[in-house]
């Protein structure tokens, strides 16, 4: 993505973008990443979440290695539940390509959390090779970065 405008959400379900661009505190990227809170017949629809991250500071920040499946941190105001399902469209820094990511919360950050954490929610990656195919392209973008003592969004 060469002019490094957000992107329009994909048509599905009411999806917001979330660009990605700023390493720490996230500053206007705490509105509601909320998505869709219609209810399907058989029960509530997953959010669709579009993240979509411009530098590499930003993906360190939100990239959740305690989950040994990959996992990233998504800022919202949104009331979440430990294991939602949270679909998240997810664009990597210098990739046009886009990442289907089926999660679920694992993590939560309320309001008003100690140390200035960002509220949001921490979506762990599936256990399938699709997942495990984007968790290695986030640690080959992240690098040695990987590896810095530097404050995320969560640990």
């Amino acid at each position: 993505m060469s002019d490094n405008k957000p992107t329009s959400p994909l048509p599905i379900g009411g999806a917001q973008t979330l660009p990605m661009g700023l390493p720490t505190g996230m500053g206007p990227l705490t509105a509601p990443a909320a998505l869709n809170t219609a209810q399907a017949a058989s029960g509530p629809r997953p959010s669709v979440i579009q993240l979509v991250f411009r530098e590499k500071g930003a993906l360190y920040a939100a990239y959740m290695p305690v989950f040994a499946d990959g996992g990233l941190f998504v800022p919202t105001t949104r009331e979440y539940r430990l294991g939602e399902d949270v679909y998240l469209l997810l664009a990597l820094p210098e990739d046009t390509q886009r990442y289907p990511v089926a999660g679920k919360v694992a993590w939560l950050t309320p309001a008003n959390a100690s140390g200035g954490r960002t509220q949001g929610i921490g979506v762990r990656f599936p256990a399938d090779e699709k997942s495990r195919l984007i968790k290695l392209k986030i640690e080959e973008i992240l690098g040695t970065q990987i590896s810095s003592s530097k404050p995320t969004q969560t640990i």
